[in-house]
C-alpha cells in the first residue's frame, strides 16, 4: 500500500481507503460479523482511513464500525465522520445539531476522538449557514481537542470554492467529492490546482460511478441520464467480452492521480476489500486503459447533480 499527506492536515492516508457505508446495508442487506471481517481485513491489508456517517443506515454503519473497531489499536487508523445529514432529506446544520451529533458518533463508534469531522452534503444547506454557523462550530470542537481536522462534502463541484472562498485559510482542511473523478468524468481534475493552492486535501469517493462501470451495473435509485448509463454500459460490455476487469481498472485510475490523496471504496466482505487492495497495488494495462477512455469520450464529463438551486453544477446530459 502506498501512502499520500492529506492536504496540510499531516495524516499520511492509504491512497485506497476505507468507505464504510455498506456495514449499514445501504446497498444490500449484510451480514454484522461479516462486515466486522471486513474492517479488519482492510487494516490489516494497509488501510489505514475510514469514512463514515450517521446518516449511512440510519446510524447502523457507525454502530457497526464501532464494534469493529473495539479490537484494534487507536493509533492504527485514522478515523472520518460526517454531520448535517441523518435521514433521507433530513438535514440540520445548525451549531446544537452538529457538536450534539459529534458526542452521538463517539459513543456509536467507541472513541472519544474524530480525526475528520465533515460536514456532509453541502449543496443541501445555505451557504451562508455553513460560513456563519456550522464551521464556527466544528472550529470550537478542534480548539477543545474532541475533533483534529474539518472538512466539507458534495456532489455539485461549485459548492466547495463556494464555501473555501468565504473562510480564512486552513478552516476548511479536507474536501470529499464523489462521482467525480473516475474512467468517465474527470471533472474534480478542474479544481486540483485550486485545492492545492488552499492547502486542502482532496478525497475521492465512487470510483465506478455508484455502480455505472461495474457488470451489477447501477441501482435503481441511480440518478444517472439514460445516455450516461448507456454509454458506461460499452465500456462494461467491452471489458467483459475480453476478460479484462472494469472495476480493476477504475480503481487504478482513481488511485494513480497524485494530487489525489485518497479513494474510497465501499464493501461489507472481505474477499471484495482483499479484491480491491490488490487492484490498487496491480500493475497498470495503459493500453486497455487507452481503449475504455476512447469507448468513454462521447459520455465524458456528463453528469447528473442535486441539491439546493443554487449549488446545482450546470449538467451535460
Amino acid at each position: 500500500m502506498h501512502y499520500r499527506q492529506l492536504g496540510q492536515t499531516g495524516l499520511n492516508v492509504s491512497i485506497l481507503s476505507y468507505g464504510a457505508s455498506p456495514l449499514g446495508s445501504v446497498f444490500r442487506q449484510t451480514d454484522d460479523n461479516e462486515g466486522i471481517r471486513t474492517v479488519h481485513t482492510a487494516l490489516d491489508l494497509g488501510i489505514n482511513f475510514i469514512d463514515v456517517s450517521p446518516y449511512y443506515g440510519a446510524t447502523k454503519a457507525e454502530t457497526v464500525l464501532g464494534k469493529a473497531l473495539r479490537e484494534i489499536k487507536r493509533d492504527r487508523y485514522y478515523l472520518a465522520t460526517k454531520v448535517g445529514q441523518y435521514g433521507e432529506g433530513t438535514f440540520d446544520f445548525s451549531a446544537a445539531r452538529v457538536t450534539r451529533s459529534l458526542d452521538e458518533s463517539c459513543a456509536r463508534l467507541g472513541v472519544d476522538y474524530i480525526d475528520l469531522l465533515q460536514c456532509h452534503d453541502i449543496e443541501f444547506a445555505e451557504a451562508d449557514q455553513i460560513v456563519n454557523e456550522t464551521l464556527p462550530a466544528l472550529l470550537k470542537l478542534k480548539q477543545a481537542g474532541r475533533i483534529g481536522h474539518i472538512g466539507i462534502t458534495g456532489l455539485p463541484l461549485k459548492v466547495f470554492p463556494a464555501i473555501i472562498d468565504r473562510v480564512p485559510r486552513g478552516v476548511v482542511e479536507t474536501v470529499l467529492s464523489f462521482c467525480r473523478y473516475e474512467l468517465n468524468d474527470t471533472a474534480l481534475e478542474t479544481l486540483l490546482p485550486y485545492f492545492k493552492q488552499k492547502g486542502v486535501g482532496v478525497i475521492n469517493a465512487s470510483p465506478t460511478g455508484m455502480g455505472l462501470l461495474t457488470e451489477r451495473g447501477v441501482p435503481s435509485w441511480h440518478p444517472a441520464p439514460p445516455a450516461l448509463v448507456a454509454g458506461s454500459r460499452r465500456a462494461v460490455e467491452y471489458c467483459k467480452a475480453i476478460g479484462a476487469d472494469i472495476v480493476k481498472l477504475s480503481i487504478q485510475f482513481a488511485v494513480t492521480h497524485p494530487d489525489i490523496a485518497t479513494t474510497l471504496v465501499g464493501s461489507a466482505n472481505p474477499d471484495n476489500i482483499r479484491q480491491n487492495i490488490a487492484h490498487a497495488e496491480a500493475p497498470i494495462d495503459y493500453e486497455l486503459m487507452a481503449r475504455v477512455l476512447e469507448i468513454l469520450k462521447p459520455i465524458h464529463n456528463h453528469n447528473f447533480t442535486r441539491g439546493l438551486p443554487a449549488n446545482v453544477d450546470p449538467i451535460i446530459a
